[in-house]
Formats: C-alpha cells, sequence, structure tokens
C-alpha cells in the first residue's frame, strides 16, 4: 500500500476513533448505563461537545439505548431485527432516533421515564431547530480538506466521522442475528466477533445485555473490547471512574445478579 492511500486511512482511522469513542465509552457505557462515572468537567465537555462530534444528542442516544433494552426484540424495540429485519434496522434506528429526540423534546412520559435521572436538557442545537448544523460543518469541513489534500482526504474524513449510521446497523442487526452466545437471555443477543474487533467491542451484544451495566464488554479473554481499553486509559487520565463492582465476571467466577442500567 503507498502513502497516497495510507494517509487517507489515517485520516478516517483519526475521525472514526474519535467518533467511536464518543459513542462507546461516553454515550453508551456513561451515560446509557452508568457503568463508568465521569468526572464532572468530564461530563461539562461531553455534553458541550459531543452532539458537536457525533451529531447526535446525548440525552436522546441515551434514551434510546434504555429503550433498547427494555424491550430487547420484542414490538416496543427500536431497532431490532426481529421487527424490522436484518436490512431494515438501518432505516428504523434512525426513524427511532428522530421519535425519541421529538419525544424528549416534548416531553412526552413514554420516552420522558427512562432517562429521568439524566439531569441535563436536549442539547440547545436540538431545542432550537439546528440538528442540521453539526452535519453541514463536517460537511464543509470534509469539502476544503478535499481541496486542500484530495478528495480521498476528505471522503475519509467524513465517512469516519459521520459513521453511526453504519455502526449502528452492525450492531443491532448482525448483534441480534449472528454469532455465538456465552449467556442466556430473553432477546437474541449474539456475540459476532468481527463487528466486536471493528466496533470498539459493541459487537459483544449477548454479553452486553447479560450485564449491561458493565464496562467491560468482553466475558473471554480473547474477546476483542477496545472500548473498555480507552475506558481504563481514560481513568489513568483522570477523565473518568470505572465502576468494577459491576464488571461482568470472568469464566468460572461466581455469576452475580445484575440489572438493566
Amino acid at each position: 500500500m503507498t502513502m497516497h492511500l495510507l494517509r487517507p486511512l489515517a485520516v478516517f482511522l483519526a475521525a472514526y476513533s474519535l467518533h467511536l469513542g464518543y459513542i462507546t465509552v461516553f454515550y453508551h457505557r456513561a451515560l446509557a448505563h452508568r457503568a463508568v462515572r465521569l468526572q464532572p468537567a468530564t461530563l461539562r465537555f461531553v455534553l458541550a461537545t459531543g452532539n458537536w462530534v457525533t451529531g447526535l444528542d446525548p440525552k436522546a442516544w441515551a434514551c434510546m439505548h434504555r429503550m433498547h433494552h427494555a424491550f430487547s426484540d420484542g414490538p416496543d424495540d427500536p431497532h431490532s431485527p426481529a421487527q424490522a429485519g436484518v436490512l431494515g434496522v438501518l432505516v428504523a434506528q434512525l426513524r427511532a432516533y428522530e421519535r425519541t429526540l421529538y419525544g424528549l423534546l416534548g416531553r412526552h412520559p413514554d420516552y420522558l421515564r427512562h432517562v429521568q435521572d439524566l439531569d441535563f436538557p436536549v442539547h440547545w442545537l436540538n431545542r432550537h431547530g439546528l440538528w442540521w448544523l453539526p452535519y453541514a460543518l463536517h460537511t464543509a469541513a470534509a469539502v476544503l480538506l478535499g481541496y486542500a489534500g484530495g478528495w480521498g482526504f476528505g471522503l475519509a474524513y467524513f465517512a469516519g466521522l459521520m459513521s453511526h449510521p453504519i455502526e449502528g446497523w452492525v450492531i443491532n442487526a448482525l448483534g441480534h442475528a449472528v454469532g455465538p452466545r456465552n449467556f442466556e437471555t430473553p432477546d437474541d443477543s449474539r456475540n459476532p466477533w468481527l463487528a466486536a474487533l471493528l466496533i470498539g467491542g459493541e459487537g459483544l451484544q449477548n454479553n452486553h445485555h447479560r450485564f449491561p451495566a458493565s464496562a467491560r464488554f468482553s466475558y473471554r479473554w480473547w474477546e476483542p473490547d477496545a472500548g473498555f481499553m480507552l475506558c481504563r486509559a481514560l481513568e489513568k487520565a483522570g477523565a473518568l471512574t470505572i465502576e468494577r463492582g459491576r464488571l461482568l465476571p470472568r469464566p468460572g467466577a461466581p455469576v452475580i445478579p445484575t440489572t438493566q442500567a
């Protein structure tokens, strides 16, 4: 592979890693499940910047995800292949996010009850109808980067930072349709290994649905979970604290009761 291809790849990986770090650590493990406790300054930073980086409101994302756990693979699951089909999940998750966002903005009790503990509002961008602004800015940045360094750079930047629809589809569709299971759960969650490798451990859906309050998604030593590695690095940097009493056990250890968080 020549440097001509390596440089756009490096841009993609940097943008993708930034986006994925926000989603898997801050939105998912911290806000949705309280599996890690963000320091006050970290929380303020995430709430201020998250919507700009990902294009997704942190409270709406956490609410939709909690609803997914509450109704996993049932009729009210916002994005289940059991309801929408494997391919249909791609559209179902986008519609579910929109419904959740406007449900929170309209203070609908069916949505508010899932986020009563999250004492921060929907981001001001969404409260003022400016949900499109982060996408416009990232598009402009991609065009400028492409103009300055070549269109491969611009496309790599945009694809990496705006990758959530594809990530979400792989996790929500394949993670509930294909792959092995370590635990019996009421849903059809599974552990597609390749998805876990590529998406920060998020593909380990069966492990996660059995122990949703655990910051670590890997059960067996060889199951990839880069998101937990990032949690550990951020803990050492003083940005957050891992709730170690809630970590899922390793094979052979006693299985402790857990609650949906």
